[in-house]
């Protein structure tokens, strides 16, 4: 398809070739210096004389230099080694002295023609015995004076009464451009239509390429595709260098500013050099098909971006060497890209794009090889750029056409294989479906059974967890029985001891009173019975037994508080309602354990009590006086066995109130944890004391009980320095 396509367009493109060529074929040039009688046949078919031919050449070494000087300076002109002259190749003026043979008539050839706008200055003098005759000025791209100005050519009309004196013709030519700049003598008779020539070649080519771009506008806006944006960008820098270069830029846009006409053929050619790259990029999709020639165009594009920002900063030469490098480079790795896509990740779209880059590099030789005289000057060679452009243009249209074919017929074709693979996975999925069936049947009676066995063992390990809790809680109150006994024996001992002597002296208040009962205050003897009542009174000293007693009473009194008092400690320890949420005054449930360890602390050790004013917290009582028991034993435990023997050791139990939250810190100086014990002291059965004392569960029960409060604990520590636990437990766990 891509084939049939290409081969219509060469049919077309050689019908419009042959055209032009046909019409074009009068106007050629007169090729070789021979003798005066062949020249004077062969010109007269020729509408333009190259006068390269029979004119010499001087190189100026000075901007400055005037006709007069250049008049003087006969001698070191000499005769130019080919038919052609690169302006841009010197930094100053080239002069040009021209003697038209006698086998030119001129007047027939009345205008000379100078086929390049890229001029900085363009000066032509008519000389006659070392006087200037005329003088006609081409300044700083402003035509000054002439006959014509069309697009590209700048002509300047023989004045009628200075050729008959048959003139000296100097030629002053500057340009900062790499240019070459041919000059003609011309037929008024064809001059005219030269111009509408051009003018309608003009015409046509900017016609096409504004349809093109238009186009592939309104596609872009269609499909959303970045190619259309990058391509339509190419069109319009294509059309704008090309229009620039052959003068119609300045012709129909009236910028009227040196720098900018200095700068607009290596500005629009560098601006189309990027949106080429993008596009190429884009189209042929090189990131993911040739890695490698992707990094080398991104490399390109850098580069061209580099020479456009040198030539905004007056580098024009070097923006114009790095503009040649970018398209030689790019050219190569894009043509490279392009063959690769076809042949090898087999995309059609890419065949236009190896045509349209073939047709241009064709038009680009013809243009070429006509500046050196190898083919005709004629409109066909003169547009041959501008013609493979257009086909260029088309091509890429059709390759983007194309290649949203492409796409769509490989969205079609994995549309397809993706149905088919849905059928078949379909049939499988039902197959399976049916042996899943029976599967699910067999393993959900075994789920089942496993079930049952998961939640026998569930009850036993809930019931495993309970008595493991309840055992680490009796181990606890084990370990405190002994010194329990001890801390109500010393209290029973205080009061039994106090009892006897408290018997002894109520036996003798009893006797006193006794004595008195005795006493007959009617017979005579009664003084004397009183007087012996005062003796014993004074044998047995009544004040003493008084205070005695009081003393006494005062000690039976203090030990039946003080066993009173570690009866309800224990008593508020051991709660069993634990199964309930109860409020409670956690500062409550810190004095009665601290009751009940009190036995265990060392002589050394002083309890610093910080307890603030906290809100009854709802809890289970006995799992909370569980947790205060295992921390403050542990504690005392770590004290102990520190090592250190220091006079005072402390153990403080603070608790504060803070925002619907109560915080309970337990710190002691004990031997402190490393981070790797720190880390390990929840998990059950973990411990650091020797085996025998402790079973591991402790801190791990603590942990199972904060949580279950939705509350959680925190644990500083540093090795010899102690340790802190903070619990932070919600006022309402609801």
């Amino acid at each position: 398809m891509i084939l049939k396509h290409i081969r219509n367009l060469a049919v077309l493109s050689l019908m419009l070739l042959s055209a032009f060529f046909n019409h074009a074929s009068g106007h050629h040039i007169l090729l070789a210096d021979t003798d005066d009688a062949s020249n004077a046949q062969a010109h007269k078919q020729d509408s333009l004389v190259n006068i390269l031919h029979f004119s010499k050449l001087y190189i100026s070494k000075s901007d400055a230099i005037g006709i007069h000087a250049v008049i003087a300076k006969d001698a070191e002109f000499r005769k130019p080694a080919s038919n052609i002259i690169n302006i841009g190749n010197y930094p100053h003026p080239v002069w040009i002295k021209t003697v038209v043979p006698s086998y030119i008539d001129l007047t027939k050839y009345v205008n000379i023609l100078i086929d390049q706008p890229r001029l900085k200055q363009a000066e032509v003098y008519f000389v006659k015995d070392n006087k200037v005759l005329k003088k006609f000025e081409y300044n700083n791209y402003t035509l000054v004076a002439s006959m014509e100005n069309s697009g590209n050519l700048k002509t300047f009309k023989i004045p009628k009464d200075i050729i008959a004196s048959n003139p000296v013709i100097y030629i002053k030519l500057h340009s900062d451009d790499v240019v070459i700049s041919p000059v003609f003598i011309s037929k008024s008779s064809n001059l005219l239509e030269l111009f509408s020539l051009r003018d309608v070649f003009f015409g046509i080519y900017t016609g096409i390429m504004m349809i093109m771009f238009a186009y592939n506008l309104f596609l872009f806006f269609s499909v959303k595709d970045v190619s259309y944006l990058n391509y339509i960008f190419c069109i319009l820098f294509t059309w704008l260098t090309q229009t620039t270069i052959q003068g119609y830029f300045d012709k129909y846009f009236y910028i009227n500013s040196l720098w900018f006409n200095s700068i607009s053929v290596i500005l629009f050619s560098n601006l189309g050099l990027i949106a080429s790259i993008l596009f190429t990029k884009s189209f042929l999709n090189t990131k993911k098909n040739t890695p490698k020639l992707h990094t080398i165009l991104n490399i390109m594009l850098v580069l061209t971006v580099i020479s456009t920002i040198v030539l905004f900063m007056g580098y024009k030469k070097v923006s114009f060497i790095g503009m040649q490098v970018s398209i030689f480079g790019g050219s190569i790795v894009t043509f490279i890209s392009a063959l690769n896509a076809y042949f090898k990740k087999n995309f059609k779209p890419a065949g236009y794009y190896l045509a349209s880059w073939s047709f241009l590099f064709i038009g680009m030789m013809i243009f070429i090889l006509k500046d050196y005289e190898i083919i005709k000057y004629s409109i066909f060679s003169t547009y041959s750029v501008q013609f493979a452009s257009v086909l260029e243009v088309l091509l890429l249209s059709f390759a983007l056409a194309d290649r949203i074919n492409f796409f769509k017929n490989q969205n079609e074709l994995a549309q397809k294989q993706a149905l088919m693979a849905l059928k078949e996975n379909e049939r499988l999925v039902r197959e399976q479906n049916i042996e899943l069936e029976n599967k699910v049947n067999e393993r959900t009676i075994e789920l089942q059974n496993t079930n049952s066995s998961l939640n026998v063992a569930l009850t036993n390990l809930k019931d495993t967890q309970s008595q493991l809790v309840d055992a680490e809680k009796m181990a606890a109150l084990g370990q405190l029985t002994a010194g329990i006994a001890h801390e109500i024996n010393n209290p029973i001992n205080f009061v039994t001891s106090n009892i006897k002597p408290l018997q002894l002296d109520i036996d003798d208040l009893k006797e006193i009173i006794h004595r008195y009962e005795q006493v007959d205050y009617t017979s005579a003897n009664a003084a004397e019975q009183l007087q012996e009542i005062d003796a014993f009174k004074k044998q047995i000293d009544l004040d003493f037994i008084n205070n005695e007693i009081e003393s006494l009473l005062v000690g039976i009194t203090d030990g039946a508080k003080r066993t009173a008092e570690i009866i309800r400690s224990l008593r508020n320890f051991s709660r069993l309602d634990e199964d309930d949420l109860k409020p409670i005054d956690l500062n409550e449930g810190l004095q009665s354990t601290l009751v009940l360890v009190k036995n265990t602390m060392p002589d050394n050790l002083t309890v610093v009590k910080d307890l603030g004013n906290l809100p009854k917290v709802e809890c289970l009582p006995g799992k909370i006086n569980q947790v205060f028991m295992n921390l403050i034993s542990n504690a005392i435990q770590a004290i102990k066995s520190n090592g250190k023997n220091r006079e005072e050791e402390q153990l403080t139990i603070r608790t504060w109130y803070e925002e619907n939250i109560v915080k309970i810190s337990i710190k002691d100086t004990g031997t402190g944890m490393t981070d790797e014990v720190k880390h390990k002291i929840f998990e059950p059965f973990f411990t650091t004391k020797e085996v025998g004392e402790g079973t591991g569960l402790g801190l791990s029960i603590v942990f199972s009980i904060i949580e279950k409060h939705k509350g959680h604990i925190d644990v500083l520590s540093e090795v010899d320095q102690g340790t802190e636990f903070i619990i932070t437990l919600p006022v309402n766990t609801k």
